[in-house]
């Protein structure tokens, strides 16, 4: 791969916000949805819709909003959905969170988590595990999911841009 190309696919520019850089306000469901999905854009994760998260409000993935007003804690548990949705299953990211957080602060365990992914946005190669914790395990691994998944469809869009695929002839 080029230079070129390996500048193209760098994710290092991508700031996801942290727990305290999150609205403080309590939002309404299209502002939600609008803060979401200008949040995951540079990521070029599917968009959320306001259907998506009455969804996860009736599945119990996110606590139901109060007088129609979004907080803090489920614009967070939004985010981190949409960030594990394309990889694992709604049951699976809900477990996660609800166990990784059993033994932790929320806000806490979204900040790390943002940490250690914006650690593979910077730089793939050097993030490491040094936190024994099973939770801390858990938080790593999925970032790197993510990581690897959003490196790889970025590097097939560009073999696809790049060097088309050409027909084949066929002979009989």
């Amino acid at each position: 791969m080029s230079e070129n190309n390996i500048q193209e696919n760098n994710f290092e520019g991508i700031l996801f916000p942290h727990w305290d850089d999150l609205p403080n306000l309590d939002l309404y469901m299209d502002q939600v949805v609008e803060y979401v999905n200008t949040v995951l854009t540079p990521l070029e994760l599917p968009t959320v819709t306001s259907t998506m998260i009455n969804n996860y409000v009736k599945k119990k993935m996110i606590l139901a909003p109060i007088k129609k007003r979004y907080q803090t804690l489920q614009i967070a548990d939004i985010l981190i959905i949409s960030l594990l949705k394309p990889i694992f299953s709604l049951d699976q990211i809900r477990a996660a969170i609800d166990q990784v957080t059993a033994y932790d602060y929320p806000k806490n365990a979204f900040n790390t988590f943002v940490d250690i992914l914006s650690g593979y946005f910077k730089n793939p190669t050097d993030v490491t595990s040094d936190d024994a914790s099973d939770e801390a395990k858990l938080m790593h691994s999925a970032a790197s999911v993510l990581f690897h998944k959003l490196e790889a469809e970025k590097i097939l869009a560009t073999l696809q841009r790049n060097r088309p695929i050409k027909e084949v002839p066929t002979t009989k």
